[in-house]
């Protein structure tokens, strides 16, 4: 859930405790945050709770629930705004919705400062997560995820969508990596340790809120047992986690071998953990002896070699005879129930075992559940000690995922520093190079910085891969900085403060916007939040429109960020328009590069070898061809196109229609006079 006051946003898993509050500059970057974290239910000020927001009932709140006299220690000392929002939503959860909040210990602030910001478009056109139509599989969480425990996968998301910002935390974690590429054997021992690692985090939450059933502590238990082998194999010191050998054996010794779930009928109490219990459990035992002679007592007794004693749900202890030896039954025998094959009876006799043993079953049922509830308060008080150890595993897990797939993959270390460079050796995409039926993957590399090279920009037709490319230089760049190991033979980067894509469109029906809204609405996007620590793709800008409008867009787009200081961003800017080619003549910053395409036998082969210089033909009606359009079609368009760059429109063969010459853009006056 989030609550918004203000320019504060404060955000509270349920599930694992985590309670953490970001301050913002601006309404925008605080919708992009919402958008990143989509909450399952989001907390909006209104009539009716607003008085919650106000400081001083957040304040109360706050302290309240935490115990403690200020905000200070939290660091929320003069931010009203963060306290407005926790409070509120703390108020919101504990008392509307009712829900347990014991398992939340702390708040904490998070800054946007010491992430790569990454909205959801760019989540969403590099593949990044699954979501919408793009499978885990399709994504690079489902190339990178190797993790053995939930904690792992989640951790492993976060730092997916919320990359290190600060080279200082990028090489921290990529020296991580880096302990366990290099000792291949330490990997796999601590990965086949953490494959028994159920969800701690969630399994500490149950029990803290006493919703934890005996299966869940036996799970705590399995999750526990291992950290004493796993520290044996860590440098000390380098994940906080703890021990707790008392925790394990107290669920070894409380809880029974497979319990139930349910503690409505017992069972889940291990022998010899508590003597009443057993002793009233030894009773329910041997009555199973004590049954078993009285009926044969009784069988004598009467002669009725067919008798026979049974527990019944509805009478409990009876006496079934047949019918055909009703007759003779006992006077002392008291009838129950008749059946269609003979009759129920109970005495005197067992009717005071039954009382005995019944009462016996009830008791030790409480005494158990008694006793579940004590082992939940005993182990609940070390809830925060393990909340951080599950934190720790989490982080573990995700980390030696990445040195996994670092060696399975063949990945290099990226260099990351404090410079305007961006150099890709050989560069692969993580997510086409790993697919079932993929051809051997072509590497291209790539190098950006805020001067001598700017931008490049791409020509190409289709299918060559120039929308593959611009995205693949974009991904290894979110996977240098949240420090992962990369595709590439090697890599430089400096550290990046966001990533903007302006990649392909579509109708948004709902808000009644048109394609070329969006995706001017997007570019502007770019356009107004780039900064020179960012990095922009670019594809097919202007292409919504008419053709000379697009040019015209696409060339001040280009124009802006090349000139502007302020959004001199590292740029891959993908284009049809072979015009924007000229770009190169007029600004230094501005390099051209194309996807090589070779002709053979009139056919068009895709060397997907990005290059310098400029691409000579569109090749679009081969691409045509490619897709099935009918032979006269296709016959037809090369046709109008051989006349076309004859300057001659063929309408109506054999009569020709003459265009009037066009200069070229770099003929023409001034920079953006193009016609």
């Amino acid at each position: 859930a989030a609550a918004i006051h203000g320019l504060g946003l404060a955000l509270l898993d349920l599930a694992t405790g985590e309670f953490v509050v970001e301050e913002f500059k601006s309404q925008e970057k605080l919708d992009e945050a919402l958008e990143r974290y989509r909450p399952a239910e989001t907390l909006a000020e209104t009539d009716d709770n607003r008085w919650t927001f106000s400081l001083d009932a957040a304040t109360e709140a706050l302290t309240r629930h935490f115990k403690v006299l200020s905000l200070d220690g939290f660091g929320l000392a003069g931010k009203g705004d963060l306290v407005s929002a926790a409070g509120a939503l703390l108020y919101y959860v504990g008392t509307t919705l009712r829900h347990s909040l014991a398992h939340v210990r702390k708040v904490a602030i998070r800054s946007s400062d010491d992430v790569l910001v990454l909205d959801s478009g760019t989540l969403r056109h590099l593949q990044l997560v699954p979501g919408g139509e793009v499978s885990k599989e399709a994504s690079l969480l489902g190339v990178l995820d190797v993790t053995k425990t939930p904690m792992g996968a989640r951790t492993l998301r976060n730092w997916i969508c919320r990359p290190l910002a600060r080279a200082a935390d990028v090489n921290a974690r990529l020296d991580r990596v880096q302990a366990f590429v290099d000792d291949r054997g330490r990997l796999a021992s601590l990965r086949n340790l953490l494959s028994g690692v159920r969800d701690l985090e969630r399994l500490i939450q149950k029990v803290d809120s006493l919703r934890a059933n005996p299966r869940d502590l036996k799970a705590l238990a399995d999750s526990l047992r291992p950290i004493p082998d796993i520290l044996s194999l860590l440098n000390p010191g380098s994940y906080p986690l703890t021990p707790r050998p008392e925790t394990v054996s107290l669920i070894d010794r409380a809880i029974a071998d497979d319990p139930p779930v349910m503690l409505v009928d017992g069972g889940f109490i291990a022998p010899g953990y508590n003597a009443e219990l057993d002793e009233l459990r030894q009773i329910a035992h041997e009555g199973h002896r004590w049954l078993a002679e009285y009926q044969a007592k009784e069988q004598a007794r009467t002669g009725i070699a067919k008798l026979k004693v049974k527990h019944v749900s509805t009478f409990g202890f009876v006496i079934e005879i047949p019918k055909g030896s009703v007759a003779m039954a006992p006077a002392d025998y008291i009838r129950r129930q008749t059946l269609t094959t003979g009759e129920r009876f109970t005495t005197p006799e067992l009717k005071e075992y039954e009382t005995k043993v019944l009462g016996a079953q009830e008791k030790s049922v409480a005494i158990e559940q008694r006793l579940f509830r004590d082992i939940l308060g005993e182990i609940a008080a070390k809830t925060v000690e393990i909340q951080e150890t599950a934190l720790a595993l989490g982080e573990l897990d995700a980390t030696l995922a990445l040195a996994d797939r670092a060696l399975a993959a063949g990945y290099a270390r990226p260099v990351v520093d404090d410079s305007d460079v961006l150099e890709i050796v050989d560069g692969r995409h993580p997510i086409i190079e790993q697919l079932p039926d993929a051809e051997p993957f072509v590497p291209n590399s790539a190098f950006l910085n805020t001067t001598t090279d700017q931008i490049m920009l791409i020509t190409g037709p289709n299918m060559a891969g120039k929308s593959t490319y611009i995205r693949q230089v974009a991904t290894i760049a979110v996977m240098a900085q949240m420090g992962s190991f990369v595709p590439a033979s090697s890599m430089r980067i400096g550290v990046l403060d966001r990533v903007f894509t302006r990649i392909g469109a579509g109708d948004d029906l709902a808000r009644g916007r048109s394609t070329f809204l969006v995706e001017m609405q997007e570019t502007a996007n770019i356009l107004n939040n780039a900064t020179p620590k960012s990095l922009i793709v670019l594809d097919e800008i202007g292409r919504g429109t008419s053709t000379f409008d697009g040019i015209s867009i696409a060339w001040s787009v280009a124009e802006y960020l090349h000139g502007k200081a302020q959004a001199k961003a590292k740029t891959l800017f993908a284009t049809h328009y072979h015009e924007l080619t000229d770009l190169a003549d007029t600004f230094k910053g501005v390099k051209n590069f194309t996807v090589k395409v070779k002709e053979e036998g009139g056919r068009v082969v895709f060397l997907r070898r990005i290059a310098p210089g400029i691409a000579e033909k569109s090749f679009g009606i081969h691409v045509g061809a490619m897709a099935g359009l009918p032979k006269e079609v296709v016959d037809r368009a090369a046709q109008i196109l051989k006349n076309l760059e004859a300057n001659e429109l063929d309408v109506n063969a054999p009569q020709k229609v003459v265009r009037r010459p066009r200069r070229k853009l770099s003929e023409m006056p001034g920079q953006m006079t193009f016609f």
